[in-house]
């Protein structure tokens, strides 16, 4: 009976995550009801992992998710809200972000410098469907390396509890700041990031699906002109060239 070598199963692993996402469907939440169904999971998800306490609304929500430099997404599996995640993109010319708030004597300097940062939150997964793909995390999270390729980010950020640090770190991301309390979560939290411009190219040669095409950035990231009409977003395209 022969035995795969590390870079056998390596290779067996991106390829599942590659077919994986014919079955994705990134949506950007436009209207109330997209909204709200947001909220609510990220309600679920945080109470399940001990991470808030209860409220009578059953949802989570904060200043953030109304900003103009932020674009809330559902993460759809088989056409089932599965995960979201929020992208905040602070700018020398709109410093508003999350980490702002938690994370000042980073993020003041580097916007200073004239950084464009990409800082994504609220990364959640339903309780109930996540065992159904245990790539989820990876799927997610794509978001925010198509967020930092579209809008040319300098640095790349992760608000991440001690627990899951070790994910993040297989993506390339550091840990630069100890846990530090987050507004509304029970929690700690430690900041990590990643310089894009110049740890990309290795990001992409080990996991070739975190790759975008300029054609799914814009989708993405382009607003509706019309906020009442809800909007599907392309499907993720299944191996896309680097550009």
């Amino acid at each position: 009976m022969s035995v795969a070598r590390p870079e056998q199963e390596e290779g067996r692993v991106a390829l599942r995550r590659r077919e994986l996402l014919d079955k994705i469907e990134y949506r950007l939440a436009e209207t109330a009801a997209d909204r709200e169904a947001i909220y609510r999971l990220r309600y679920r998800a945080y109470l399940k992992e001990g991470a808030i306490e209860p409220n009578n609304l059953g949802i989570v929500t904060d200043r953030y998710d109304s900003q103009a430099n932020s674009w809330i997404f559902g993460v759809f599996f088989e056409g089932m809200l599965t995960s979201s995640l929020r992208i905040t993109v602070a700018s020398p010319q709109n410093h508003l972000s999350p980490s702002m708030d938690v994370f000042p004597d980073f993020m003041q300097p580097w916007l200073a410098d004239g950084k464009v940062i990409v800082d994504p939150t609220r990364f959640v997964s339903d309780p109930d469907r996540t065992h159904r793909v245990p790539e989820l995390a990876y799927l997610t999270l794509r978001l925010a390396y198509v967020a930092c390729e579209h809008f040319r980010a300098d640095i790349g950020l992760a608000s991440v509890r001690a627990e899951h640090q070790a994910f993040y770190r297989r993506v390339f991301m550091k840990t630069i700041c100890p846990p530090r309390d987050y507004p509304g979560l029970r929690k700690p939290i430690s900041l990590m990031e990643i310089d894009f411009p110049n740890t990309h190219h290795k990001v992409f040669a080990r996991f070739p699906f975190l790759r975008s095409t300029p054609f799914e950035r814009h989708r993405l990231f382009e607003r509706a002109p019309v906020l009442s009409a809800p909007r599907r977003l392309v499907e993720v395209p299944r191996a896309a060239p680097s550009a």
